[in-house]
């Protein structure tokens, strides 16, 4: 799968609106044929800073992924609300899914 974590500086007069901002987008990742998942959370830390792990099936998955409308459109118009540009690490690796943290097994 490819997987993918990214980091986005947004600007603190959109920070609280950036779920509602990156929602169409968000939601047209997510009904991609190849993608896995698609899922934001808002940092402890920095509370300008919305951390996006994604997932896609494959390379072609990926591919279809950068070359759609959404994603162009996103590219557009989403930096608007960036303070800074975006960090990414960009990697593939085996399985489709995610795997259990057996260190901290809980007991059912």
């Amino acid at each position: 799968m490819i997987f993918i974590t990214a980091k986005f500086p947004v600007k603190p007069e959109h920070a609280d609106d950036w779920p509602e901002i990156s929602r169409s987008f968000t939601e047209a990742c997510r009904a991609e044929e190849g993608c896995l998942w698609f899922d934001w959370s808002r940092s402890l830390d920095d509370p300008t800073e919305y951390v996006l792990v994604e997932a896609f099936r494959d390379e072609a998955a990926g591919a279809a992924h950068v070359q759609s409308d959404h994603f162009r459109q996103a590219t557009a118009s989403l930096p608007a609300y960036l303070s800074a540009t975006p960090k990414i690490v960009n990697t593939t690796i085996d399985g489709t899914q995610w795997s259990e943290l057996g260190e901290m097994a809980v007991e059912k």
